[in-house]
């Protein structure tokens, strides 16, 4: 059974009007999100957004930095224009690993890069001779996977940075841009690879091995803390005057968890976008044997938990595909090649959608026939004209790969697990949806769409609620209060 996801709000009687905004920062596109909240009329509305992707120079991905805070800046002036109030607070989460060097006065020394730079694939191996996988999993409990913090920090050491430099990851930095301190976010910091797992302390073992300074790194604070007010010339505006900067769960992941309404502990997600995180939520980390060898991700969550997940290539396979075939001025979008995907049989062999070589930019369908000879599979032909087969091939091996870590899942942990949630922008996809019920075998219910903002805005309210504990800041629970009395009145 699909369903919409439905829930009882939870008690927010006698929570007064609030106004917050929710920046979620993607690596295809960016919003600006407005909530206010009425307990007789609530409305989140996401008023802006704008572009996102890497650029290219001299042989090296980067992120456009400038392009991304203008962006913001822009999102928060629409926000104070449509306002019916001042606005009590912002947060910002976005993708994880990436991060700005800053010199001294909180200048950034350069474009930030793109995890999908290739240098890290040589860095990766380098560092596991000076401290290996086996022991990196045993202290940090973090999938191994090149685009980690680590691998890319490692690779930088070629670059001689001045002494005095620190780093920040792309959504803490945002907040810092804005006026906030200059921290790490326990949930974001977590899939650095860099921090013991149960702990908010950066493991010196493994800063020592990759010859990192401890000094460089940004002090970790839990989802929900208050990093100070807004700054700035946005500050003229009556809407931002007493604004607090609040880092939610700076790990959008973290912030879509967050941003499910359900309570218990029974269920699992997909987190669908350009990734697709396939996992659960557990109170405290497993790092077995088991565990490390099927390579799950223990990140931080709320209240200190554990979201027990792996990473999979997603839908940015046919991103990437749908770029290619534009270059070649075909008119296939996403919807087209759904209704197309609807009148062919299932694809004979399935991709193996994580081969490394699929986590790399441009000639994506060149990319996918290339592991398809690996196997000593047939290839497919690259016109346009068989768009459809690829992605019909895409969309039948990713719900393969979902339901095989499931499978993984449940037998590492001995969780029973009677529903599986479907967020992101991938849960719009009903063909991938059906899919994944046929080969999942449990109920599916979808949505929400927004799922990193609505949890982004569900850690504000509960700030501004007070439901925040000294340790490990804002409890599960309080989100979810907050997300199944938002959860419903999103619009785009």
């Amino acid at each position: 059974m699909i369903a919409s996801m439905t829930s009882n709000a939870g008690d927010t009687r006698g929570t007064p009007s609030r106004r917050v905004i929710a920046v979620d920062l993607g690596a295809e596109s960016c919003r600006v999100s407005l909530l206010q909240w009425d307990s007789s009329d609530t409305a989140l509305d996401t008023l802006h957004r704008f572009p996102n992707h890497p650029v290219e120079r001299d042989g090296h991905l980067y992120w456009d930095l400038e392009r991304i805070c203008t962006g913001v800046e822009e999102g928060l002036a629409i926000c104070a224009q449509q306002a019916a109030g001042p606005i009590d607070s912002i947060g910002v989460d976005g993708w994880a690993v990436d991060y700005v060097w800053l010199n001294p006065q909180s200048v950034p020394l350069r474009s930030p890069f793109c995890y999908r730079d290739p240098r890290t694939e040589p860095a990766q191996l380098e560092l596991w001779k000076q401290i290996p996988p086996e022991r990196l999993y045993a202290l940090t409990g973090v999938q191994m996977i090149r685009v980690n913090t680590l691998y890319q920090l490692y690779a930088d050491q070629s670059e001689q940075l001045p002494k005095g430099v620190g780093w920040l990851n792309l959504p803490e930095y945002l907040l810092h841009w804005l006026g906030g301190q200059a921290v790490s976010e326990y949930t974001n910091a977590t899939h650095t690879q860099m921090i013991e797992a149960g702990s908010m302390q950066w493991c010196t073992e493994i800063m020592d091995a990759a010859c990192l300074d401890v000094g460089a790194a940004p002090r970790i604070v839990p989802p929900g803390t208050v990093l100070g007010r807004l700054q700035g010339r946005l500050t003229e505006l009556p809407e931002f005057r007493l604004t607090k900067l609040i880092a939610p769960a700076c790990h959008d992941t973290g912030s879509a968890v967050a941003g499910i309404p359900d309570a218990g502990d029974d269920w699992a997600f997909i987190s669908s976008g350009t990734w697709s995180l396939v996992g659960t939520v557990l109170p405290e980390a497993c790092t077995t044997d088991a565990a490390r060898r099927h390579n799950f991700s223990n990140e931080g969550g709320l209240g200190g938990t554990v979201r027990f997940l792996k990473n999979v290539n997603g839908m940015w396979l046919i991103e990437e595909c749908l770029r290619s075939w534009c270059e070649e001025r075909s008119e296939w979008d996403i919807a087209r090649l759904i209704g197309a995907c609807r009148t062919l049989h299932a694809p004979r062999e399935l991709l193996a959608v994580d081969d490394p070589e699929l986590l790399l930019s441009h000639r994506m369908p060149d990319r996918i026939n290339s592991v398809l000879r690996k196997h000593g599979y047939k290839e497919i032909s690259t016109h346009p004209s068989m768009a459809p087969h690829f992605a019909n091939l895409i969309f039948h091996s990713l719900a393969h790969r979902y339901a095989e870590i499931l499978q993984q899942l449940t037998e590492v942990t001995g969780k029973s697990l009677r529903r599986l949630f479907v967020v992101g922008g991938g849960s719009r996809n009903g063909y991938l949806n059906e899919l994944i019920r046929k080969r999942c075998g449990i109920e599916v219910l979808l949505g929400p769409v927004e799922a990193s903002t609505i949890g982004n805005a569900a850690v504000q309210m509960a700030v501004l609620d007070g439901s925040v504990e000294p340790t490990w800041g804002v409890r599960p629970d309080a989100a979810a209060k907050w997300s199944q009395a938002i959860a419903t009145p999103v619009t785009t």
